[in-house]
């Protein structure tokens, strides 16, 4: 592998920051309230709340907590089911199986790698409490055909919007459409504080349990805000609540966002752009972001023509110093759902996704160089198969 210290080597991620982080730390550690709730945790929660449009913006400790607090808020427990895609991360299932529900894999859509609303219908039963999908790559999953299946039910929607931070549905933040919504600020993510996360609602009584849940389930805010003499142990709970230290920071990478943004999508546009031509002679597949969503540029991937490309492609680009990656294992084919939980699914999309995915580099440091870098991704897949049709030949 091309060693990190070459200046053409490409890693998969790198933070965007300046000075502005490393004064917002000073400054906080300065003001001695390092305990979380503190001034910069009520500016950033202000902050969010006026920027998504939620009406209530908890700041979490990850998305992870997110989503156990959702699961939580809605009193998921054992024989509950809950829907959601094999193709996500761990926490998404995790959560419900910490609470005894069991989660039901479903579908993505080869177009955009988003919960697929009509294999999704068929796992529908009279033990489905929630759907949650996952806003895979900061678009948008489809919420008008999400919408149209739970009509005139009481199952909610979680929204996984871990890679969702400043996407958007039509005209609505992304997180804030369904009953809850949960977020990620980890060091992988666009806006990022190291480790952390939110947890965002419209609902008044989902808000207000999520408040005991993430404060050890204690009344102990609305102590603070005078509401009441003493706090006490009203609910189950735990602590979720980050540091005053991480919120600062987080702050300061809010100020940020629109110039990552900008950043972000000159290189997934340049990626684009130069792997056209590959796309058209069909042997790979972009991805595609469906008119109603506008994306934040979280991933930039593409599908190999078959999955027998896939490991040795990401060796090729990895060799000539672009540290690309495949993504998740499906949820449904890991040893835990099979053995512990006896789970089956049939998902051969989800699947062969992820057996020939691969991401590339994107991060706002590399704007500048954009059209070099998606040329070199674009010779070393052209090489690639160039030299596997001669092999063949």
């Amino acid at each position: 592998m091309t060693d990190s210290r070459n200046s053409d080597y490409i890693p998969f991620n790198r933070i965007y920051r300046t000075n502005e982080e490393y004064k917002a730390i000073v400054q906080a550690l300065d003001s001695e309230c390092w305990h979380g709730d503190g001034p910069a945790s009520r500016r950033v929660e202000s902050r969010l709340r006026d920027w998504t449009g939620s009406k209530h913006v908890f700041l979490t400790t990850s998305c992870t907590h997110a989503l156990e607090m959702a699961m939580m808020a809605l009193e998921i427990e054992r024989g509950d089911e809950v829907i959601m895609p094999s193709f996500t991360f761990v926490s998404t299932a995790n959560a419900v199986r910490m609470r005894g529900g069991t989660p039901v894999f479903a579908e993505i859509r080869e177009s955009d790698l988003t919960l697929d609303p009509a294999d999704t219908a068929g796992k529908i039963t009279s033990s489905t409490k929630a759907i949650i999908p996952v806003h895979y790559a900061g678009v948008s999953a489809d919420f008008a055909a999400l919408r149209e299946l739970i009509s005139g039910s009481t199952i909610k929607i979680v929204e996984d919007a871990a890679q969702g931070v400043d996407a958007y549905w039509q005209d609505k933040a992304l997180g804030t459409i369904g009953d809850i919504g949960c977020y990620s600020f980890h060091d992988t993510k666009n806006i990022t504080c190291g480790e952390g996360g939110a947890f965002l609602t419209q609902d008044e009584e989902l808000a207000r349990k999520a408040e005991w849940i993430r404060e050890k389930g204690t009344n102990r805010t609305a102590f603070l805000r005078g509401e009441t003499d003493k706090y006490t142990w009203v609910s189950p709970g735990s602590s979720y609540i980050p540091s005053d230290l991480l919120a600062a920071l987080l702050e300061a990478q809010l100020n940020k966002k629109d110039i990552i943004r900008k950043h972000r999508s000159t290189v997934w546009n340049a990626y684009f752009s130069e792997l056209k031509e590959i796309e058209d002679k069909g042997m790979i597949r972009l991805p595609r972001i469906p008119d109603y969503a506008r994306s934040n540029y979280h991933i930039f991937h593409f599908i190999t023509s078959e999955t027998e490309d896939q490991s040795p492609l990401l060796k090729k680009l990895r060799d000539e110093g672009i540290e690309a990656s495949f993504h998740y294992i499906p949820l449904h084919n890991a040893p835990y759902a099979r053995k512990e939980l006896g789970l089956s699914a049939s998902l051969p999309v989800t699947e062969r996704v992820a057996a020939s995915l691969i991401r590339l580099p994107v991060y706002p440091a590399l704007a500048s160089k954009a059209e070099n870098i998606a040329g070199r991704v674009r010779d070393v897949i052209k090489d690639y198969y160039k030299s596997k049709k001669s092999v063949k030949a």
